[in-house]
């Protein structure tokens, strides 16, 4: 899997499990105190992300980090 792959996943899984919460991307980004922008950018897949950030938005969430590792299509 190259990064691509990997960042697209990772958004969608978050994308996913943010509606899930039913938050939108501005309230997620109000909880982990980065711009909503950003939480477009994860959710799309164009942008690096730290283990840090990971976790915070795992956190958030109330979920397990692993979740947002996950292959939803296997």
């Amino acid at each position: 899997m190259d990064d691509k792959e990997l960042f697209s996943r990772i958004g969608l899984n978050i994308r996913v499990e943010r509606t899930i919460k039913r938050l939108t991307q501005a309230q997620l980004a109000e909880m982990i105190d980065v711009h909503e922008k950003y939480i477009g950018k994860i959710e799309t897949g164009k942008q690096n992300i730290t283990l840090k950030t990971l976790n915070k938005i795992a956190q958030a969430l109330n979920i397990d980090i692993t979740r947002l590792l996950e292959d939803k299509n296997h």
